[in-house]
């Protein structure tokens, strides 16, 4: 999409109030070229009587991971999303994107069109060393192991970015969410490393780094507070500045503004936690991954106010809990989450090394410890070494102290947010979960973050994907494939003339949007049902109005799914389905079988003609992304026909125990 395109879109979508503001940004931008508005020179910092941390002293059991991960950044090997042992150098050069080599322009920050592949590379590649999560880690190698070597390391990785990214020129002074995050880092990094009397400060060349540190500090809080993101774009990048500006507050209360920065970021995180999540525990962004991180945020900055005698309000602790009963609820058998709607692999701050690591069992042990809820251990499972950093060992004396027996019971509804469960012996190796999708398209007037999804569902049987969502994979760039990841026939649900249902205005933005709503929900029989409907395809000059039901029979373990595509005129019509990662799909006489590793299941529809894509191209087919820039191929299948006027397509899922692939030559 043109720039000119881009900017006519995102204007469509803005009310009066928003386009003033974003009027007053841009001359803000503009004097910032002549240094109105910028921080001349920060001033003094004068410290408190005494410094308080939240990060715990770790205890850790085994290190061995985390010193391996403290050893590869010395050996200037980095991790960035796609890249797993990039040779970007200790230390690397922050403004060049490590993907495409592109060297972004030293000029003021504010100025710099980071949207631009030309211009600036993958700005998320570019961006995510900068957040600084290495230097956390690097302070976490000096605290468990005591070798001097990785303080002195971390003071080199730190001096070398103060030096190649002064304020405020460059890439890393565009985004108030990046300068956010990386002051939570920067906070962890300070307190594992001793604060302000950490040897690293003790001589005079010592006293001038910190000086260094402290000023940028300063400007990354001046420069947070204002470009906060406001209006359509008041998503979880405000909840994360504030995030950042509140951690900044209390580990760095030093200055005169540090008092009024502190009351804005508290009264900002107050509101937004209630403003973006609904009451029953559904972040609005419609994105689960999103829900992670804005969990991980609510959660760190309680942890940082707990340890300097501050509070939030029971509804913001409430409505964290309600959070993580969703995420209970989402999660199946063998730990799977659906990855609903946008996902970037984002981590606030990266405090466990451990193989297998799972940022949502992470969550439920911390709210485990935070609310006394044996549940939410019972699927967590393992107290993890963030929450030893975060909570210490009285934390691990409350997790144990957690009777985690005794049976599953999930939320089965979240009619707020728009998520209904169906299925049978949850939390056990005959699981059934299924998860239905009847929400709104996302949060905001851009809907920025989520998936043309509408009446999707996933399924998962003893713990392992059969039907699954594929993720995102692409974000700036790639255009064709961040439109194919979120389009309808991506999903499992019915696309009508090719079209998806709700309208891609942008990377990050969607015009006319698919409306949703519950018809439906019963789970206390013998056959339970969900059904809903949406009015995405209302926009057609033939209106098609969609609706499904889906009943699982408890004593059969089948599902019957029931397209019912409402209209007048002649409309083409495919009902998608993405199996999991180990499914083996089969072909015979237009039944589908798909096998996994525990699990399978056969398929077969009313209607049209069969035909499955396994990785293709052309077109975009049969992908799934379980990482950020990362896509393997998975099969894909549509059923495929011409309707006319009102008609009814039915499609019969039956499960199935264990069992050996059936030999076929058509073989996905």
């Amino acid at each position: 999409m043109t720039t000119l395109a881009w900017k006519l879109n995102r204007v469509r979508l803005m009310g009066a109030a928003e386009i003033i503001w974003r009027v007053q940004q841009i001359a803000q931008k503009k004097a910032a070229k002549y240094g109105l508005g910028l921080v001349s020179k920060a001033p003094a910092p004068r410290f408190p009587v005494a410094e308080r941390h939240f990060i715990e002293e770790g205890n850790l059991p085994d290190t061995t991971a985390l010193m391996a991960a403290a050893e590869r950044i010395l050996a200037g090997r980095w991790r960035v999303f796609a890249l797993h042992d990039a040779a970007l150098g200790f230390p690397p050069e922050w403004n060049r994107d490590p993907k495409t080599a592109t060297l972004a322009p030293m000029i003021i920050g504010k100025a710099i069109d980071y949207r631009s592949e030309a211009v600036v590379g993958d700005i998320k590649y570019l961006w995510e060393p900068s957040r600084h999560l290495e230097l956390a880690t690097l302070a976490l190698a000096a605290r468990a192991s005591g070798d001097v070597r990785y303080a002195q390391a971390a003071r080199a990785l730190l001096e070398s970015w103060l030096a190649q990214c002064p304020y405020p020129l460059g890439v890393h002074w565009t985004s108030s969410l990046e300068l956010a995050v990386r002051l939570l880092n920067w906070s962890v990094a300070w307190q594992l490393l001793g604060g302000a009397d950490s040897l690293l400060f003790q001589d005079a060349e010592g006293q001038a780094f910190q000086r260094r540190w402290l000023d940028a500090i300063y400007q990354h809080c001046h420069f947070i507070v204002g470009y906060f993101s406001r209006h359509s774009s008041a998503n979880n990048h405000l909840l994360g500045e504030y995030m950042g500006l509140y951690i900044a507050s209390v580990t760095w209360p030093c200055w005169p503004e540090s008092k009024r920065w502190h009351r804005v970021a508290k009264a900002g995180l107050e509101d937004e936690a209630l403003k973006q999540n609904f009451a029953d525990g559904v972040n609005k962004e419609q994105a689960v991954y999103y829900q992670h991180e804005v969990m991980d945020m609510l959660i760190l900055c309680q942890r940082a106010a707990s340890a300097h005698g501050d509070t939030f309000s029971a509804a913001y602790l409430q409505r964290l809990e309600r959070l993580a009963d969703f995420i209970c609820s989402m999660m199946d058998a063998g730990g799977n989450v659906p990855m609903t709607g946008d996902a970037d692999d984002a981590q606030m701050v990266r405090l466990s090394y451990e193989a297998g690591w799972n940022p949502y069992r992470s969550l439920l042990a911390s709210c485990a410890v935070l609310f006394g809820r044996a549940d939410f251990k019972r699927k967590a499972g393992h107290f993890d070494d963030k929450n030893r950093w975060l909570f210490g060992v009285a934390g691990l004396r409350q997790w144990q102290a957690l009777d985690a027996s005794g049976a599953e019971a999930p939320v089965m509804a979240f009619p707020e947010g728009g998520y209904f469960l169906l299925g049978s012996g949850f939390g056990t190796p005959d699981e059934v979960r299924l998860v239905a999708d009847c929400a709104p398209l996302g949060y905001l007037s851009i809907a920025a973050h989520g998936h043309a999804d509408a009446l999707a569902f996933t399924l998962s049987v003893s713990g392992e994907e059969l039907l699954t969502d594929p993720g995102t994979y692409a974000y700036h760039t790639q255009k064709k494939w961040r439109d194919y990841f979120r389009s309808t026939p991506a999903h499992n649900t019915v696309a009508v003339d090719g079209l998806d249902q709700s309208e891609i205005g942008g990377n990050f933005m969607w015009l006319k949007k698919a409306n949703a709503r519950m018809i439906a929900h019963e789970t206390d029989s013998e056959v339970q049902v969900f059904e809903g409907e949406h009015d995405g395809y209302g926009r057609l000059a033939d209106p098609v109005l969609h609706r499904r039901r889906i009943e699982f029979n408890f004593n059969n373990k089948c599902i019957v799914v029931k397209d019912i595509l409402q209209c007048t005129n002649v409309h083409d019509i495919s009902v998608h389905w993405q199996f999991g990662d180990h499914c083996v799909v089969t072909v015979d006489e237009g039944q589908l079988r798909a096998q996994g590793l525990r699990s399978g299941l056969h398929m077969r529809c009313s209607h049209g003609t069969l035909d499955v894509l396994r990785g293709s191209d052309t077109p975009p087919g049969g992908w799934i992304s379980r990482r950020f820039d990362e896509k393997s191929p998975i099969a894909s299948a549509a059923w495929r026909m011409r309707v006319q006027g009102t008609t009814e397509i039915v499609t019969h899922i039956e499960l199935m125990p264990q069992a050996s692939p059936a030999d076929s030559p058509a073989n996905y």
